[in-house]
């Protein structure tokens, strides 16, 4: 997308990648865009928006993850000091939107509660039928041309234990700043 997130009347360029990291580009001149920011997050990004979104004044950047999470970043300052350095009393707005927002967070958490609840009870009843889930799964196997190797990126919406790679062909991993998994290596049975 593009949008004045900066304010200085130019639109910025406003960047989601696949690996999840966020960018915003200025153009200070004619010559090439300049990062300006950036924000890592935890998985893809699907899509980004520039707006006034949340409070009127503060401009803002929301971008939706794989998996359907809605990420915002807004230009409105986090914490607010007077003069004598104490801190602000919180206004009433924001005091009912705080309340509004745990009362909330406690229906949710009563509401999850029930289901595991009845969950475990429809499991451990004799009528229960197992069937395994289906996933929708994000991946890509994409080749590198800077080191001539293949980047396999895979998302699950929810936790990958185990990854199994299996070649006919001798293959080389090698390890990369996101990676967290632990690799482990088995020779390969001809059979």
């Amino acid at each position: 997308d593009s949008f004045d997130i900066l304010g200085d009347g130019v639109k910025e360029l406003l960047v989601g990648r696949d690996d999840g990291v966020l960018e915003i580009y200025n153009f200070e001149s004619a010559d090439d865009p300049v990062l300006r920011y950036d924000h890592a997050l935890s998985e893809s990004i699907a899509s980004i928006q520039g707006g006034c979104v949340g409070k009127d004044g503060y401009d803002e950047i929301l971008a939706s993850t794989y998996s359907g999470w809605l990420t915002g970043l807004t230009t409105e300052p986090v914490h607010r000091e007077d003069g004598s350095g104490e801190d602000l009393k919180l206004s009433q707005e924001m005091q009912s939107k705080i309340s509004s927002l745990r009362n909330e967070l406690e229906h949710l958490q009563i509401k999850v509660l029930q289901e595991r609840e009845k969950y475990q009870q429809s499991s451990q009843s004799s009528t229960a039928v197992s069937s395994v889930p289906a996933f929708s799964v994000n991946d890509k196997f994409t080749l590198n041309k800077d080191d001539a190797s293949y980047s396999l990126i895979l998302e699950v919406q929810t936790a990958i234990d185990n990854v199994l790679v299996q070649s006919d062909v001798p293959i080389d991993l090698l390890d990369v700043d996101k990676n967290s998994a632990v690799v482990s290596f088995s020779s390969c049975d001809s059979e």
